[in-house]
């Protein structure tokens, strides 16, 4: 049962990242970037020639790694976890190259009961070592199936906010982002190596007919979609991101980008467009 104090104690100290343009470039490909060589916006993602990075790649830097699986006195089912919503809220814009620090922490801890799970929110900030500048927080909502029912005699958090749902009308725009048949081992270089994105044995034991694209990298390919159509191809102008992985996408399918303008707000959702999948529910970016 997961030990509500500890886990929501839980800090992890500076975890220093740097990176180079190498990485930055091979991240943007990872989302699909550079789809069209001649395009001179899409070539600002993968050519260290006045490079620049998009906000999503904050949240494959500085992270603490598998620290559940890792701090087994928690007592978080790490095998039963899914990752079920990100956000990244940029502060500064992420340089193409440096050292970044990232400090990470339980942020809430909820309850669902016995037999429903929990939901762990974990915040990780990101720091400009040589700058002590803030550049991005971003957040992970964690469902953890079956771990539920600890909060009798020991704590729990109050639900967050439920996000909005997207407009029920017709979107203002539509953004068709194709993936490539490698684009799960394109992006699993970014440092998810989990088997379940590239072994086609593992992924059947897991249910899926075949390895599945990272839910991150889905995530990555709506931000540039929404940095191309809604901020002149400039990242620097997107000021947060959040979304619901509700299913997953397969490599080689064409995800379908809904969006509504509102304000300086975006709504959007994603499916795809082989099965009619929505895999990407409740969205909304700022700009």
């Amino acid at each position: 049962m997961v030990d509500y104090a500890k886990t929501r104690a839980w800090r992890s100290g500076d975890v220093r990242h740097a990176y180079t343009a190498r990485d930055t470039i091979l991240y943007a490909l990872g989302i699909g970037a550079a789809s069209d060589p001649l395009d001179a916006r899409q070539l600002r993602l993968v050519y260290e020639k006045n490079l620049v990075a998009l906000p999503t790649m904050a949240t494959v830097l500085a992270s603490p790694g598998a620290w559940m699986r890792d701090n087994a006195e928690l007592g978080i089912n790490f095998a039963n976890m899914v990752h079920g919503e990100q956000s990244v809220q940029m502060h500064a814009a992420l340089p193409p190259s440096g050292i970044l620090l990232g400090r990470s922490r339980v942020a809430r801890l909820v309850d669902k009961g016995e037999g429903k799970g929990a939901v762990m929110h974990v915040e990780k900030e990101l720091w400009h070592e040589a700058t002590n500048q803030l550049v991005a927080v971003s957040e992970q909502v964690l469902f953890l199936r079956g771990d539920g029912g600890f909060s009798q005699g020991s704590g729990g958090d109050e639900p967050a906010s439920a996000p909005m749902p997207v407009p029920d009308r017709a979107p203002d725009r539509v953004i068709t982002l194709p993936t490539r048949s490698d684009q799960a081992v394109l992006y699993r270089l970014s440092g998810d190596l989990n088997p379940l994105h590239i072994d086609p044995a593992f992924a059947a034991k897991a249910g899926f007919v075949r390895p599945i694209l990272h839910g991150l990298a889905t995530y990555g390919f709506a931000c540039r979609g929404l940095v191309e159509a809604f901020c002149d191809s400039d990242p620097s102008k997107l000021k947060a991101i959040r979304a619901r992985m509700s299913a997953p996408v397969f490599p080689g399918d064409t995800i379908r980008l809904e969006c509504w303008r509102l304000d300086d707000r975006i709504a959007f959702q994603a499916r795809v467009t082989e099965r009619e999948a929505l895999v990407l529910s409740h969205g909304w970016a700022l700009t």
